[in-house]
Order: C-alpha cells, then structure tokens, then sequence
C-alpha cells in the first residue's frame, strides 16, 4: 500500500466548505482578507530568488508553480495572472470542481487536480515554486508530506510555507477566538496540536535540503483591519526556503 498524507476527517471539513471559497464574507473570510499579504511575499521572494523585475506585468512568465491544498484557487489564480504556469492540486474533488469553474469564468488556464504531493512525486513531477500555504496543519503523516513537498521543488527552486505556530497565543487566538467568538472559522477547523513550531517546520525543510531564507510573522491589528507582515511568529508565520542549484 502507497504511503498517504491524506486525513480522511481533515478532508471532509473543507470538503464541507468547497461551495463557499470565493465568497469573501463567507466561511473562508480569513483567507481572502489573508491573501493580499501572502501573495506580495510570494512574489517579493520570487522576484529576488529568480532575478525578475517587478516592473514587468507578468514577471513569473516561464515559471512553474504547484500550489498544494489550492482549494477553490485562492492563490492559484493569482499566480496565473503573474504569468507562471500553475498546477493546483488538492485532495478534495468537490474544491477542484469549483477551481476549475472559476477559472474558467475567470478566462484563466490552471491545471487542477485532485491528487497529493506524494502521487506528484511518483510521476517525477518538479516545480520552480512550490507553495505550502495553511496544508501542514492538516496533513497525515507529517515527515512525508515535508519530504514530499521538498522533493517537488526544482534545483535553484523555492517552497513558500504558511500556518499557525503552536503557542498558547496561537491557541487563544487563532483557535479559540477565530473559531467560537469571532466566526471566523467553523469549530474545528484547526487542532492545536497539529500545530508546527516555526524551529520544527524549518527542521523539516533542512532535513529535506531546502535552506530556510527568510521567516516572518503575519498579525491582524484589531485597529488596522487588515493582515500584516511583523517580527512577531507568535500566532501566524511563514517561512521562504531555496533548494541549492
């Protein structure tokens, strides 16, 4: 039997919330008003890993990007209008049935999927950007979905990694607070201790030979409304790792 990261429960929560992903007001709020900070350090780390002007309308033109858990395209249509050439994949049938829709109502080419990073790899798949945004989280088997995501970025590539560090901060914030004061999230979205410290996630990515580049924390001011890039791991953090060429 082939090794899986696929949790079976971990599944049916977002398969449960596939209708809702391009409803900016609806279950998956957090991630839309959470995409305008991910996609600019997305594409702040890719310009200086790749050497691509910024000024340019399409500077990922000619680049690969595998975006992991990509739900219903939050971010895969994103990179396709920076000209990469995408394949999103995600675990969930009914979440790649509504990416195709939109995409299709959207007049974008992305090629979706309903696979793992693990089947990827068996077919020698490779990527210029590998994106592991808000998946590890909710992942079996942890050590093989890193070495997997690992394996999918090319030489002189870059994985871009995303979640919430395991802090009691964490807990009472993003757990507790977003899911049963706030509604941000429906309850029992996220279980505390799957939760990855930025050192254990780092871990993983140098024992699968990628180079941590930059870790940075990501924090919702109450009075500014709105995500933004801080020092402060505590609650939500993303980390940028290169493979050597």
């Amino acid at each position: 039997m082939t090794e899986t990261t696929i949790d079976p429960a971990e599944v049916a929560k977002f398969e449960a919330m596939a209708a809702g992903w391009w409803d900016p007001r609806g279950k998956l709020r957090p991630l839309h008003q959470l995409n305008p900070v991910r996609i600019a350090y997305i594409r702040d780390h890719v310009l200086r890993q790749f050497g691509r002007d910024g000024r340019m309308r399409r500077p990922f033109e000619g680049l690969s990007v595998l975006d992991i858990g990509c739900g219903g395209g939050l971010l895969s249509e994103p990179m396709a209008r920076l000209g990469a050439a995408v394949t999103g994949i995600d675990a969930t049938e009914a979440n790649i049935a509504v990416a195709r829709r939109h995409a299709e109502q959207s007049g974008l080419a992305v090629d979706y999927r309903a696979t793992t990073a693990e089947a990827l790899v068996s077919e020698g798949a490779t990527f210029d950007l590998v994106l592991n945004m808000e998946v590890v989280e909710h992942v079996d088997n942890v050590p093989l979905y890193m070495k997997s995501c690992a394996a999918l970025v090319k030489p002189g590539g870059l994985m871009v990694s995303s979640t919430i560090n395991r802090t009691l901060r964490a807990r009472a914030f993003a757990i507790f607070a977003a899911e049963n004061i706030l509604g941000w999230l429906p309850r029992g979205t996220h279980d505390y201790e799957r939760l990855l410290t930025p050192e254990e996630l780092s871990a993983f990515l140098a024992r699968n030979g990628l180079r941590v580049i930059d870790r940075t924390g990501v924090i919702f001011p109450p009075l500014a409304g709105e995500w933004r890039l801080s020092a402060d791991l505590g609650i939500n953090y993303m980390i940028a790792a290169a493979k050597p060429a």
